[in-house]
């Protein structure tokens, strides 16, 4: 199933573009990526939704893949959020969020802070008002360690994705990792991101992040779903039972064999999850 290639205005009319699967006017369901990612992240998981009777958003967040770079570098989560809660404005039912840890934690603030609902439900994935830092820094170690130069190859930025996640197989096949990277006239590979979205004046982390998480989650009515990595070095089991005692209609899954990209490192046991959760509602 190849998607439609659409485009909303975000907040300040930045240009965000998304993948659509299924047929519009079906319950739509958003996709949020996390920092760094583009929509490609979600598009086993989409096409499958869209087969079952869904309409799948798959989004690039605001800085990333093929949306927009903004002017003033505004990657603040309040600025993420509100450009979820414009995309859900033009659908004519509530959607579906699910938000992988930027988006998860863009998802979470969109409806936590909002006087009314915006989503109809919400998947946070490997995402919680409390998270690790050591799994921070391991993040921000590999965003930052070939910001500047890029890669010589798409073989060399698989390279370094395979030391990144080492637990995941090597693609044979590397060519995929184009919809991710951007060759520029120097003729290297860049990631598909800005990169002020790491080291801009307004950057995504907020010092305040775990207050208002943890206000926004015991603000939820929304039916919920946690879905962990059982691996993840971000997100760990004491820090999901905190989120389910704030959230207590919350349901959670721990994904075996996971690390914190839950979605591309056991795809299927995602999307069983999702979908599980989903008939449901």
């Amino acid at each position: 199933m190849k998607p439609d290639l659409i485009e909303y205005k975000g907040l300040g009319g930045l240009k965000l573009v998304a993948d659509s699967y299924g047929t519009p006017g079906n319950q739509p369901v958003i996709f949020a990526h996390g920092g760094g990612q583009t929509r490609h992240a979600w598009g086993g998981t989409a096409k499958l939704l869209a087969e079952r009777g869904w309409h799948a958003v798959c989004l690039d967040l605001r800085g990333h893949g093929d949306s927009g770079w903004c002017p003033d570098a505004n990657y603040t989560v309040d600025a993420y959020a509100e450009d979820l809660r414009i995309i859900s404005r033009t659908f004519a039912k509530r959607p579906v969020a699910v938000g992988a840890s930027l988006g998860g934690n863009s998802s979470l603030i969109a409806e936590g802070e909002h006087e009314g609902p915006i989503f109809s439900a919400i998947v946070l994935v490997d995402i919680t008002p409390r998270i690790a830092e050591e799994g921070v820094k391991h993040i921000q170690d590999f965003m930052s360690a070939n910001m500047e130069h890029g890669f010589s190859s798409l073989d060399e930025a698989a390279e370094s994705i395979a030391k990144y996640l080492p637990h995941r197989p090597k693609p044979k096949d590397t060519s995929g990792l184009a919809k991710n990277l951007r060759l520029r006239d120097n003729g290297r590979y860049y990631w598909h991101w800005d990169p002020k979205f790491f080291s801009g004046p307004k950057r995504a982390r907020d010092p305040n992040r775990q207050v208002r998480m943890e206000a926004a989650a015991r603000a939820l009515t929304c039916p919920t779903l946690l879905v962990r990595g059982k691996s993840s070095d971000l997100v760990t089991i004491e820090a999901a039972q905190e989120f389910l005692a704030l959230v207590p209609h919350a349901e959670f899954v721990d994904v075996g064999g996971a690390g914190h990209m839950v979605a591309g490192d056991k795809n299927d046991a995602f999307t069983d999850a999702v979908m599980q959760f989903l008939n449901k509602l």
